[in-house]
């Protein structure tokens, strides 16, 4: 079979096609043929080198894929061959709170990912496809959708009526958005584009604000709930947003703290927490359990994932580059079979 394989350093021209022998399930295990990936910036990081540098190489990437099960082993109960499926970001976070081991587990970065024609997982580390999702809509869902879900419902208790603030247009602010509205609640996003923003519009977003001609966007956010502030802010962005959320969200409101757009390193406004009495909550994606919570609202709302673009697997390099121009509004995919 033939994989993507980070080959002798980190890279995108490091990136290489190779040919591995078709796995083999063992007991409890599943061999899944891939339909398709996407990409997630931290997919785009970990073959830059900048997610892991001591990361030992070669190393197949990326998190997110779906697929038909081919082949089960020994003991397995969950899947049957023709199922469809898709991995779960953490293949050993099953439920509960997550833990050292779990992150461990982390498909395309502390092990071999999904960018291969096949790959052999334990039954638990996969999750049914919602049946009105395509392959290429499944593959976007187990890091970035999941990432929204488990920050904005699991942790931030989302209710209708509640007002998100999701920052930019990227996989997982989309998602927010979407699933904002499958909540009832108010969504206000922000982007530099205003072509960006007319589909966020068109995606059913309440309020958007152009973050390039509207630098002071927290005071926006601010004037259009009143005065009073977002009961949740999706904060992607990092040192250079973070301030500027905290000013945005309400008293007693909730700021899931999921990416480092902008660095991993910056001033933390302590002050404005405590006297907001604001709960800053770390996510990192989240377990199957939250996948499958997820799944049952997607498919009770016949939701859609928004898929920017599709690449062949053989212009896998093209998809990353893509991503590096941050010209995308929701999901990269990259098609691997039917």
């Amino acid at each position: 079979m033939k994989t993507w394989e980070l080959q002798g350093d980190f890279g995108i021209e490091n990136l290489k096609l190779a040919e591995r022998p078709d796995p083999e399930p063992g007991f409890f295990d599943v061999v899944v043929s891939v339909k398709a990936t996407s990409l997630n910036f931290r997919d785009y990081q970990v073959v830059l080198g900048k997610y892991d540098p001591k990361m030992p190489l070669p190393r197949v990437p990326f998190s997110d894929g779906a697929g038909e099960v081919v082949a089960v082993g020994e003991g397995v109960t969950r899947f049957a061959v023709g199922d469809r499926v898709t991995s779960i970001f953490m293949r050993d976070w099953v439920g509960g709170a997550i833990e050292p081991h779990h992150a461990a587990s982390a498909l395309g970065g502390a092990i071999d990912g999904m960018l291969s024609e096949k790959v052999v997982l334990p039954e638990h580390g996969l999750t049914s496809i919602p049946e009105h999702l395509s392959y290429a809509e499944a593959a976007t869902l187990p890091c970035a959708a999941v990432t929204a879900w488990n920050g904005l419902v699991t942790q931030g208790g989302l209710k209708a009526g509640d007002t998100v603030l999701a920052l930019g247009t990227g996989g997982v602010s989309v998602f927010a958005l979407q699933i904002g509205r499958m909540f009832g609640a108010k969504v206000i996003i922000t982007s530099s584009s205003d072509e960006k923003l007319k589909r966020a519009r068109e995606l059913g977003a309440d309020a958007t604000i152009n973050y390039k001609n509207n630098p002071d966007w927290e005071k926006e956010v601010l004037s259009l709930t009143d005065g009073r502030g977002v009961d949740h802010v999706v904060e992607v962005g990092g040192p250079e947003t973070f301030g500027k959320s905290l000013a945005a969200v309400r008293m007693g409101g909730n700021v899931a703290m999921i990416g480092v757009l902008t660095g991993a390193k910056g001033e933390v406004p302590t002050a404005a927490i405590l006297r907001k009495s604001v709960r800053v909550q770390g996510i990192y994606v989240g377990s199957r359990e939250m996948f499958e919570a997820m799944n049952r609202a997607i498919s009770l709302h016949e939701m859609h994932p928004v898929v920017d673009a599709t690449f062949p697997f053989e212009e896998v390099p093209e998809a990353l580059n893509h991503m590096g121009g941050a010209s995308h509004f929701g999901k990269i995919v990259v098609e691997i079979g039917g």
